[in-house]
């Protein structure tokens, strides 16, 4: 099964979100590069916040390039099997944390948004950083940082803060904090 494919189906299968579901699906369904970075009219990216739900904190990236706290997360590339697997590989990567494990249940949430290079239709999940977590500066970071659930809305945009929403209560589904 393709990248693409599997987007498709994780779409599918994602309850939430209904009318940006439905135009993630059909610009997939427009674009056969709609995976891909080289797609000027925009593409599926993927991201993963990393959450401590022990600590009540996230993790988030002062991004180089936006120098905007974010999430971590960025880009498909072509080993990338799964929307999942990319979400996790970014996740780590940009954390430099060894060990997340992404939370049960998809995407948390969908986010589409403009960019220098074009619109990005993020799929967001949410990682779980394992006990004792210490987190690696990459290239793609000006900075890293943990912020408890509170002081999101002071340091990010509207955007994380609806991510972190999403993941607290998916936490609180599964029992976790």
């Amino acid at each position: 099964m393709s990248l693409h494919d599997d987007a498709v189906l994780v779409l599918q299968g994602y309850e939430d979100q209904p009318e940006l579901r439905r135009a993630y699906l059909d610009h997939l369904a427009a674009h056969p590069d709609g995976m891909w970075r080289a797609c000027t009219d925009g593409h599926i990216t993927a991201s993963a916040l990393v959450v401590d739900p022990d600590g009540g904190r996230v993790l988030l990236t002062l991004h180089r390039k936006l120098r905007m706290w974010l999430q971590m997360g960025g880009h498909c590339e072509p080993q990338d099997s799964t929307l999942a697997g990319a979400a996790l590989r970014e996740a780590t990567e940009e954390s430099g944390i060894v060990g997340l494990s992404l939370l049960p249940g998809g995407p948390v949430r969908l986010d589409r948004h403009r960019t220098p290079c074009a619109w990005h239709l993020d799929v967001q999940y949410a990682a779980v950083a394992p006990p004792g977590a210490v987190e690696a500066l990459s290239d793609e970071s000006l900075e890293l940082r943990w912020f408890p659930y509170a002081q999101v809305p002071d340091v990010a945009d509207k955007s994380v803060v609806r991510l972190v929403e999403a993941t607290r209560a998916r936490l609180r589904a599964a029992g976790a904090r």
